[in-house]
C-alpha cells in the first residue's frame, strides 16, 4: 500500500508562490493517476488540479493559470506549484493517489498579508 507525505505548505502573502510537494512511499507511483485537494474551514474538500500516469492534466477554473501540477516518477513525487496566491487559496491541501484512494496527511497553506 502506497503511502503520501506531503510537504511545503506555510504563511505567504497576497501574490506569493509556493510549491507543494507528495512523495509516495511504495511501489507503483508511476502508475497512479494523482491529484491535489484542498479543504478550507467550513468547507467541502475540492479538487484543485489533477495529473495522469501519462502526464495530462487538469485544473479547477479558480487555479487555471496559476496552479501548474507535474510529477517526476523517478523520485516518486507530485509536485503542485502556487503562484499569484490569493487569499481564497487559504486551506488544508492534501494529495491523493487516486487509483487506491490513498490520502495524504495534509499541509497547511495561509495567504495573508
Amino acid at each position: 500500500q502506497v503511502q503520501l507525505v506531503e510537504s511545503g505548505g506555510g504563511l505567504v502573502q497576497p501574490g506569493g508562490s509556493l510549491r507543494l510537494s507528495c512523495a509516495a512511499f511504495g511501489s507503483l507511483f508511476a502508475l497512479y493517476n494523482m491529484a491535489w485537494y484542498r479543504q478550507a474551514p467550513g468547507k467541502q474538500r475540492e479538487l484543485v488540479a489533477s495529473i495522469t500516469r501519462a502526464g495530462s492534466t487538469y485544473y479547477v477554473d479558480s487555479v487555471q493559470g496559476r496552479f501548474t501540477i507535474s510529477r517526476d516518477n523517478a523520485k516518486n513525487t507530485v509536485y503542485l506549484q502556487m503562484n499569484n496566491l490569493k487569499a481564497e487559496d487559504t486551506a488544508v491541501y492534501y494529495c491523493k493517489a487516486e487509483n487506491v484512494k490513498v490520502w495524504g496527511q495534509g499541509t497547511q497553506v495561509t495567504v495573508s498579508s
